[in-house]
């Protein structure tokens, strides 16, 4: 990863409501691969090496601060206020404060273009110290560039002003090379030409781009084509959906380039921030959210979703797994259709098998629970065996309450096991008990209602149903009026 050796300062704009999105929720608190917006550009400033970055917020500007300190904890990150939005170079102006005392470049980043590359930025703070221009800037080339300002160049082909589609002539609108709104520019120069920009043009807004033409008779303008798919904007849910696309496919390659089998690509989701081991296999449609790790030799079946899991090397998850918070050792086999919820940790070559669902539960060494059952604030000891229909009855309304198995226990299909309860090493439960007292090591126990068989009674009971209906009859018509017509 690419890091500047000089100092660097960067400033991330993400003040903005942006109404295209049609949402109450800020634009850059719109997910792209689990990750807020406003966290990319955030990220590759910080990996080119960037300290401070101001992030400049305005509309939900706490859920915004609280998202990027929550995602990127350990970061040098500051954070300005732009109460009212009168545009560009006013939020620019916005971090001034947060950024006192610094001298040298800084990188000026809007916060809804997820799918910068590190590489990129750093091809625009290398091309101003190159040229030894006053400001750098990005420019991408569209074949239909509507609502982006156009790079207008001079004589020499450097880029000596940047007119907005609004303020622009029929003769510029017809420029296919745009603004990236990505700039790096000195501290001392930023400041003091922005205290300059107006308001003078149709939309009555401070527009950073008016820093172009002063930087551009100061020393000149370099400017660096990037590719347009990294640096558009995400205006709308289409555009957030192509991004989030693109960045899902992005992760899926270096996955495959690690050693990772990806069966279809095209059906992969992945957040940014997950780790899969060389020779895992993930199938198709599956799902990994969060901090999820797979381990090496993992296999994830189709339909599988995980999140906030960690699995370990050789874990065997078979389809339609449901996964969120919990461990699972080395050797294990998942499903298909389990569901392991907060806190559960499935020991070594531990079987969890379709419908059992198990929560903040332990499973020891070879333990298993093949189908159908229900394990909530369990010990289950190594080797145990857990029937089909087996519930742990753990809530009693009030508290949440334990049941322990001991090593090698064997549990009896359809059993009720009522904590708080013990089970001891080796010890059997009989098949449909309902129990409420401790097991002893090595005992069976069996907690069944008694039968009782009667034998006969089904057909006594058809008999008396129809002596029944042969007594009761037809009902008799009223007087005056014809009985009703029976249906046949």
């Amino acid at each position: 990863m690419p890091r500047t050796r000089t100092p660097l300062a960067a400033i991330v704009l993400a003040a903005g409501k942006g109404t295209r999105m049609k949402s109450n929720k800020a634009k850059v608190l719109h997910e792209v691969a689990g990750r807020p917006l406003a966290y990319y550009p955030v990220k590759r400033a910080l990996e080119l090496g960037a300290s401070p970055v101001v992030v400049v917020v305005g509309h939900q500007a706490e859920a915004v601060e609280a998202a990027l300190s929550a995602a990127l904890p350990e970061a040098p990150l500051r954070f300005a206020v732009q109460e009212q939005q009168l545009g560009t170079a006013h939020a620019v102006l916005a971090a001034k404060r947060a950024l006192r005392g610094y001298r040298g470049p800084v990188l000026i980043l809007s916060g809804d273009t997820p799918l910068l590359r590190a590489e990129t930025l750093e091809a625009v703070v290398s091309a101003r110290r190159r040229a030894r221009a006053a400001v750098s800037l990005a420019t991408m080339t569209l074949e239909a560039p509507r609502g982006y300002g156009r790079v207008v160049r001079d004589a020499r082909g450097r880029p000596s002003r940047i007119v907005e589609e609004k303020d622009a002539t029929d003769a510029e609108r017809a420029i296919r090379e745009v603004n990236a709104g990505l700039y790096c520019v000195d501290a001392e120069l930023l400041w003091k030409k922005l205290a300059k920009v107006g308001t003078a043009n149709a939309q009555r807004e401070f527009y950073l781009t008016d820093l172009v033409p002063m930087a551009a008779q100061a020393g000149g303008v370099a400017g660096v084509e990037v590719p347009a798919e990294e640096a558009s904007g995400v205006n709308d849910r289409i555009e957030l959906s192509r991004a989030n696309r693109v960045m899902v496919g992005r992760l899926a390659e270096a996955f495959m380039r690690a050693g990772v089998t990806i069966e279809d690509p095209a059906r992969f989701d992945c957040d940014e921030g997950v780790e899969i081991g060389a020779d895992a296999v993930i199938e198709p449609n599956v799902r990994l959210r969060g901090r999820t790790r797979v381990g090496a030799r993992t296999r994830v079946g189709a339909g599988a979703v995980i999140t906030d899991g960690v699995l370990a090397d050789g874990v065997t998850v078979n389809p339609y797994t449901v996964i969120s918070e919990a461990q699972v050792a080395e050797g294990a086999i998942l499903g298909p259709f389990s569901r392991l919820r907060p806190g559960a940790d499935i020991g070594p070559e531990a079987h969890v098998g379709n419908f059992v669902e198990v929560k903040k539960s332990r499973l020891g060494k070879g333990a298993k629970a093949n189908h159908l059952a229900y394990l909530g604030d369990a010990e289950i000891g190594a080797g145990a065996n857990i029937g089909a229909g087996t519930i742990t009855c753990n809530y009693d309304g009030e508290r949440k309450n334990p049941t322990r198995i001991g090593d090698g226990a064997f549990i009896g299909s359809d059993s009720i096991l009522v904590a708080p309860i013990e089970i001891g090493a080796g010890a059997y439960v009989a098949a449909g008990s309902t129990l409420t007292d401790p097991v002893p090591a090595g005992a069976l126990a069996l907690g069944r209602a008694r039968q009782v068989t009667k034998e006969g009674w089904v057909a006594q009971r058809q008999a008396e149903k129809q002596m029944k209906g042969t007594a009761t009859g037809p009902a008799p018509a009223r007087k005056g009026r014809p009985a009703a017509r029976r249906a046949s």
